[in-house]
């Protein structure tokens, strides 16, 4: 058995039935239905042998490969397989996406019904389990760490009622070593360890090559963020990106270990091998094109609205990936957008380089114009908003409504969360929904009714391929439904379901596709050349 036993609760050691996406439903709190048929349909048990999973979270398998580099014994362990690895354990560390439901997902949910999400319940259970507790109580250094560390930070009573011994917030892969060592001499370990995301962040040199799958064949491509969005702690780490012959190991790892699919993950996958905000197809296209040669099917953790409409007009960029992709085995590909608000005004104050190298006053223009690319290339996003950012006002929610309806028919999901205090925001106060307004009601509203009809309009593609689909289509419909109802009784949805216009879109002509806003002429844009346009950002 291994000295050190990395671990987290179902919710993360689940691969959602090949479906990352899916993995967000157990941000939400588990009403409607029993607890036992949301971790079905949302987090279900992930294959394993002897208790050591087949799939594990991307990050906890980097945190896994430093500590066997450094010729430490230590294994990602199955939450429920643990009580057979721990007996001979000194140090147990856990790691988590949300802790606590503070992660915007989690804390809107939280905050809309007044009761825990999925995951917190789910990890509360893991570390109040006996297996857990017998190990505290036979002398075992207690770790946590992972994405959101800093929710401990709100839970002292908690950390010191379970027996964490010491955090870790931030990139872990330089601190991580010398912190475990000292836990196995015997060494006494400070509370807090705060690795600083300047000097502690490591080089690419400094991140290891997993060792075994990641749950959905997850692979990092890139770290950091240029653009600098007050509200996201990820823009305070160095930009860098993984060598493509390193993401093609991790690759192999996964597909050697049975992930026929696999997610590329960036904070935008295509500013990949760029230090700027441009785009460039030599960059990106090997990336993808090396991915589909070893995987089935292939998408993306993240992309950006600028990014899309630059890389669009420029050089066809997202056509030619779609080109890339799409084959008998995949029919769309998506990713996660942060649109986050349709208030030029609001944006220009919080995301000031979100629209980089365009306008930040072309904001919902750029949006509806990347929408219209999405259409035409069979991708379906999840489209992130935020209310409650510092210094909203309700024209700004207004503005957003105006976009989510320009939206229309759109094959994708609009998801609104709540302002959770992070990144250069850190110091302001979270929205809840005693914050909410009329208006912000009808955000929601909006978002509501037009995700319940795109969900049952993605359903049929989404899990096709996939011999258990129409066993999960039918659990994911009665949910739907449930939804559906619940939400009509409370006066959540809009009766006039078919929205605004759609005109906006972007539309074919001549075979060819036209779009909002017209050409990009070389690095010229709005008086700007490329350099000047990306030290802004």
């Amino acid at each position: 058995m291994a000295e050190v036993v990395l671990t987290t609760d179902r919710t993360m050691m689940s691969n959602h039935h090949g479906k990352e996406f899916l993995g967000f439903g157990a941000t939400g709190v588990p009403l409607l239905m029993p607890e036992k048929m949301w971790m079905y349909l949302f987090a279900p048990k992930i294959k394993n042998h002897n208790g050591l999973p087949a799939q594990a979270p991307y990050g906890m398998r980097k945190i896994e490969a430093v500590l066997q580099d450094a010729g430490i014994d230590a294994k990602i362990v199955d939450p429920a397989h643990l009580k057979k690895h721990l007996s001979d354990a000194k140090v147990l560390m856990f790691s988590h996406h949300d802790y606590f439901g503070f992660g915007p997902p989690s804390s809107t949910f939280a905050s809309l019904f007044q009761t825990d999400p999925l995951n917190a319940r789910s990890f509360c259970r893991l570390i109040e389990s006996e297996e857990v507790r017998e190990a505290k109580r036979r002398g075992a250094i207690f770790i946590a760490g992972g994405p959101s560390a800093w929710q401990w930070k709100y839970r002292e009573e908690e950390r010191k009622k379970w027996g964490i011994d010491t955090v870790v917030e931030g990139e872990g892969e330089k601190i991580v070593v010398p912190l475990v060592k000292k836990a196995l001499e015997g060494e006494k370990l400070p509370e807090w360890v705060e690795a600083h995301p300047r000097r502690d962040a490591p080089d690419i040199s400094e991140i290891p090559l997993i060792k075994a799958p990641s749950v959905n064949g997850l692979v990092e491509v890139s770290r950091g963020c240029p653009r600098g969005c007050k509200f996201c702690s990820v823009t305070l780490r160095p930009f860098r990106h993984i060598p493509l012959e390193k993401i093609e190991k991790e690759i192999l790892v996964n597909v050697n270990g049975g992930v026929q699919d696999g997610v590329l993950l960036a904070e935008d996958v295509l500013l990949y091998g760029q230090e700027s905000i441009y785009p460039r197809a030599d960059r990106v296209l090997p990336l993808v094109e090396m991915a589909k040669r070893h995987y089935r099917r292939v998408v993306f953790s993240h992309m950006s609205i600028a990014a899309m409409v630059y890389s669009e007009r420029k050089e066809r960029l997202i056509s030619r990936i779609t080109e890339v992709l799409l084959d008998e085995n995949q029919k769309f590909w998506g990713a996660e957008i942060g649109v986050e608000t349709g208030s030029p005004r609001l944006a220009e104050k919080i995301m000031p380089a979100k629209a980089k190298p365009f306008k930040t006053s072309e904001w919902p223009e750029l949006v509806l114009e990347a929408v219209g690319v999405m259409e035409d290339n069979n991708v379906i996003p999840a489209m992130t908003l935020i209310a409650g950012l510092p210094e909203e006002t309700e024209d700004d929610v207004l503005r957003t409504i105006e976009l989510v309806e320009d939206l229309g028919d759109f094959r994708g999901l609009i998801v609104p969360l709540f302002f959770v205090p992070m990144g250069m925001l850190d110091d302001r106060d979270w929205f809840t929904r005693y914050k909410m307004s009329d208006v912000h009601m009808e955000l929601l509203r909006a978002c509501l009714t037009h995700g319940i009809k795109q969900a049952k309009n993605i359903l049929d593609i989404y899990l096709q391929g996939y011999w258990y689909g129409p066993i999960l289509r039918g659990g994911l419909s009665f949910f739907l439904k449930r939804v559906e109802s619940a939400a009509r009784k409370h006066g959540y949805l809009r009766e006039n379901t078919a929205m605004h216009r759609k005109s906006s879109i972007g539309e074919r002509r001549d075979g060819e596709t036209r779009y909002v806003g017209g050409e990009v002429g070389g690095e010229e844009m709005h008086g700007r050349d490329r350099e000047g346009a990306a030290a802004e950002a």
